[in-house]
């Protein structure tokens, strides 16, 4: 998995960015992005939403969501950490199986496709 890195040039006025085009993601298979210095995991699902998160695992401290599993539990999108095995909402980025630590979550961002064109929203994490 590559990590791309995009420059100040590729931000538009109102701070969404231009991350890969739709076709450089594939289904349930994680992609990481260098986006102004945040590693985000990027997430395309079969029914074609779009997922960012932080790369970032905070259990194990590698940047290494992006090539977590990608499943569910019970209604809810989800990407397991190829390091400890928790377990994230891919749409609200909390941790649902902390595997007894404490619970944590990761940061996500608004992303979008425009057009096969994918964008995030920078400073628009929650």
């Amino acid at each position: 998995m590559s990590t791309q890195t995009l420059s100040p040039a590729t931000r538009s006025s109102t701070e969404w960015t231009r991350v890969c085009a739709l076709g450089d993601l594939e289904v349930e298979r994680g992609r990481a992005a260098l986006v102004d210095g945040d590693q985000v995991a990027l997430f395309l699902l079969p029914d074609g939403s779009l997922h960012a998160l932080d790369n970032h695992d905070p259990y194990s401290g590698a940047n290494v969501i992006s090539r977590g599993i990608v499943g569910t539990r019970g209604s809810r999108a989800t990407v397991a950490s190829p390091m400890y095995k928790q377990v994230f909402d891919l749409r609200s980025g909390t941790c649902v199986d902390p595997r007894g630590k404490e619970h944590r979550r990761l940061h996500v961002w608004p992303i979008e496709d425009r057009g096969g064109e994918v964008y995030l929203l920078r400073g628009g994490a929650r």
